[in-house]
């Protein structure tokens, strides 16, 4: 939360009162203004759920997001009043500067016209001379007996290549072409994959680390050994219950708590092959080459079982269907559901699919069915206990004077392990200055760490705490952030 009186008095107010609209909305509204963005996300979203339909909040949140770069997110929340006449002008601007963001200048410029020809106190000239026009260009003619060479190769979607036509965006209210300088405007077909493109560029690896090189999360080791890992290491005795190898679990919690490192320490703890897709694996700017490319990607996985496949910030591959304003990443979607389904029973034997997020609210809620990812894990920061074992885990492998790695971790509260990292490598580089000087290797002590914290303040706890908040309180009809409950309500943090 911002360090920052007012903001403090007006959180308060709103935990004590989680259902005042007025409040919740002035809150978000000063978050804003203030520019601390996700807070007032997170704010916005919540007042949305007292009221659903109210235009000033959703022009709020899409503020956010546009201020955020989120710039598909913003017009997804203004989609249902820019069809509607009479729209707030306000959100004609916010729907200019998203479009702007994503590279529709056309449309871009007619919302711009049309909401400061409504609210010319809405006028902003840096926005609208990054709207005016390119001057035209005559048109290149190749030399005389060059001709065009044949077969060329593939545009991205709405690249400016000879005789291909700017995309219409469907946010952009007129039709293509209408009142722009671009004559002969057709809209364009989607680009497909060129042929022999099916072939994973993940890459498979044996991680040299086990849950032995995981300080902490007991609770969560457990879990995935039961859910994943024994059923691999004792087949029988899973057999005689019906009970094969596979399936999915689901690791969320805040950044940099740990979830990659937990996803690889399964899998040297298994002894099994790891992949680890990232989004460059999966997405493709050809329509259909996505979906190719999820499919290749598990089947490598099930050419190298036991293996653990793992996802990280899946959110991107598997959000809600419901948000999404184009058909072929609905259909990247259903794909993913169907890889994880298998073609038959026993397709993923074998394949542990493993997936990190950092918002499991945004993924679609048909990824929950058993069978999927049907078990979702609480990635929580590291109490006391866990951050010293952390730190200890670290500085192994340096030269140590007498370590009180206790006292360190009682100073490093509500850090994840990604800042204790950061702790240890500022530590460090203060060392191998203090060591160059000197000629020599200086072994590091406790007090170097105690400094090193002093400057090194916590990232995410926090504002992924005020996120994970609305949720728990405000939208967990279907009970699926209980496991949440005791760290918002009991104090944890």
């Amino acid at each position: 939360m911002p360090d920052d009186a007012g903001l403090q008095a007006l959180r308060e107010a709103a935990r004590f009162s989680p259902d005042n609209l007025p409040l919740r909305r002035h809150l978000a509204d000063q978050l804003l203004a203030k520019g601390y963005l996700a807070e007032a996300e997170a704010e916005y979203r919540a007042a949305l759920l007292l009221a659903p339909k109210d235009p000033e909040i959703s022009a709020g949140l899409a503020e956010a997001f546009v201020r955020q770069s989120s710039f598909g997110a913003a017009l997804t929340a203004l989609e249902p009043f820019l069809a509607e006449p009479g729209h707030p002008p306000r959100m004609g601007l916010l729907a200019a500067r998203a479009l702007l963001g994503e590279g529709d200048l056309s449309g871009a410029a007619y919302r711009y016209r049309d909401a400061v020809s409504r609210d010319p106190s809405l006028a902003d000239p840096e926005l609208a001379a990054r709207l005016a026009p390119p001057p035209a260009q005559p048109p290149a003619h190749p030399l005389p007996g060059h001709a065009q060479p044949y077969g060329q190769p593939h545009q991205p979607y709405g690249s400016p290549q000879p005789g291909y036509a700017q995309p219409h965006h469907p946010y952009s209210p007129h039709p293509p072409g209408h009142g722009q300088p671009h004559q002969g405007y057709a809209p364009p077909q989607p680009v497909h994959a060129p042929p022999g493109a099916d072939q994973s560029t993940a890459e498979v690896e044996r991680p040299p680390v086990t849950f032995a090189d995981v300080a902490g999360m007991e609770a969560v080791k457990e879990a995935l050994r039961v859910k994943l890992l024994l059923p691999v290491q004792q087949p029988e005795l899973f057999a005689a219950y019906g009970k094969r190898s596979g399936g999915g679990v689901l690791l969320y919690g805040p950044p940099g708590a740990g979830k990659t490192h937990l996803a690889r320490a399964a899998a040297g703890e298994l002894g099994a092959s790891f992949v680890n897709v990232g989004l460059a694996d999966i997405l493709d700017m050809y329509v259909g080459s996505s979906e190719r490319n999820l499919r290749a990607t598990f089947e490598m996985a099930r050419r190298n079982r036991p293996c653990v496949l793992f996802f990280d910030e899946v959110d991107a591959l598997a959000a809600r269907r419901s948000d999404m304003r184009q058909a072929h990443t609905r259909q990247l979607v259903n794909q993913f559901l169907a890889e994880l389904d298998g073609v038959d029973e026993h397709a993923n034997e074998g394949v542990l699919v493993l997936a990190a997020t950092n918002a499991p609210w945004y993924i679609d809620v048909a990824f929950r069915r058993p069978g999927r990812f049907d078990q979702l894990v609480f990635v929580p920061p590291p109490d006391a206990a866990a951050r010293a074992a952390i730190l200890r885990i670290l500085c192994r492998d340096k030269p140590l004077a007498e370590m009180d790695y206790d006292a360190v971790a009682r100073v490093t509260e509500q850090f994840v392990g990604a800042d204790l990292k950061g702790v240890v490598d500022r530590a460090v580089e203060a060392k191998l200055h203090q060591s160059i000087a000197a000629g020599r290797p200086i072994p590091m002590s406790t007090p170097d760490l105690l400094a090193a914290a002093r400057t090194v303040r916590p990232t995410s706890v926090r504002e992924w705490l005020a996120t994970a908040r609305n949720y728990v309180l405000h939208a967990n009809e279907s009970g699926a952030w209980d496991e949440l409950m005791p760290w918002i309500k009991g104090g944890k943090w």
